[in-house]
């Protein structure tokens, strides 16, 4: 009987230390989720535009938008500016007139500056080389314009690309609803690791799969825009591939890249590369995605992009693209 008391008492110890465990942890990741919160929104705003300066709220596109530097700089998304009246409100409710001084369309990314006689408060900017897949998340913006709001998830994927080569995105469940683009993706810690860019839905609206450009990124092209007013990064050409498996005349299996989509337009297209056309090596390497990205990003330091593609008929091409030909029209 008294083995019994023992072991119960025991048994009835134990839930109550793993209830007093699971409740501290649990109180203390809302704490900490909370501190992330309050560190960051004061940085976010809500970015209204249109072609018509009587009432930019009614004619135009709402968004948010993410307060970059303490004198001025705001980055956003480009799709949600309709027009070049912009108003850009504060948090703490003041307004601004914004100009624009930068875009770039392959990574949706746009820079306003409003003039302010205080100095604002830029968010601080995470490594998102360091982010990993279940990191928690909140997602800060403005949806459906009914004021600043968070929501928290995880990052459910990294890498996301959609086939465009000049961008990976980061996925995450984070609520993210039309008019939370161009608001920010914070870490734990309350720093930035993405803009809030894009969602998967089937009805417009959240369900679960949201995209975020990495802040990498972002500092990458913000800070191009804002010293030249475009981005001098490689580009060579609008266009999307899907990865696929080309069974050569050798009976050879190779990863390559198949052209989906191009427009008619760029350093690609005026060598004759067309949708259907296959990248089989890139730089005499494998017409592999990460072979493509790397190419480019040494293509902006100077280096030429050789491309080895079969087209239709089963003949392959060999184009050379040099760095002179890059260059980025915005």
């Amino acid at each position: 009987m008294k083995l019994f008391q023992t072991y119960g008492l025991n048994y009835i110890l134990v839930i109550l230390l793993t209830f007093a465990a699971t409740w501290y942890f649990i109180s203390d990741d809302k704490n900490k989720l909370v501190t992330a919160s309050e560190k960051s929104i004061e940085s976010v705003v809500t970015i209204s535009s249109s072609s018509s300066q009587i009432n930019s709220r009614k004619n135009g596109g709402i968004g948010s938008g993410v307060i970059f530097s303490e004198d001025g700089y705001i980055v956003t998304n480009l799709h949600i500016l309709s027009g070049n009246n912009i108003n850009v409100r504060l948090n703490n409710g003041k307004n601004y007139s914004a100009n624009i001084i930068g875009i770039d369309k392959n990574t949706d990314i746009a820079v306003l500056k409003i003039v302010s006689d205080k100095k604002l408060n830029p968010i601080e900017i995470a490594d998102s080389q360091s982010i990993k897949i279940g990191d928690r998340v909140l997602a800060i913006g403005n949806p459906y314009g009914i004021g600043i709001s968070v929501s928290n998830g995880i990052i459910s994927a990294l890498g996301r690309d959609y086939g465009n080569p000049y961008l990976q995105l980061i996925q995450t469940d984070a609520a993210i609803n039309p008019g939370n683009s161009g608001g920010a993706l914070i870490n734990e810690n309350g720093n930035l690791i993405g803009i809030n860019s894009k969602i998967f839905s089937k009805t417009g609206a959240y369900q679960g799969i949201g995209f975020a450009i990495p802040s990498n990124l972002v500092v990458q092209i913000v800070s191009e825009l804002i010293q030249y007013g475009k981005i001098r990064t490689t580009w060579i050409g609008n266009f999307r591939v899907v990865r696929v498996r080309v069974n050569l005349k050798n009976n050879k299996i190779v990863n390559a890249l198949k052209i989906v989509e191009i427009d008619d337009f760029g350093p690609l297209y005026e060598k004759g590369v067309r949708e259907n056309d296959i990248i089989l090596e890139i730089n005499e390497e494998e017409g592999t995605w990460s072979n493509l990205t790397k190419s480019l990003r040494f293509a902006g330091l100077g280096s030429d992009i050789k491309l080895k593609l079969s087209f239709k008929n089963k003949e392959f091409k060999v184009i050379n693209i040099s760095p002179d030909q890059t260059k980025k029209i915005n």
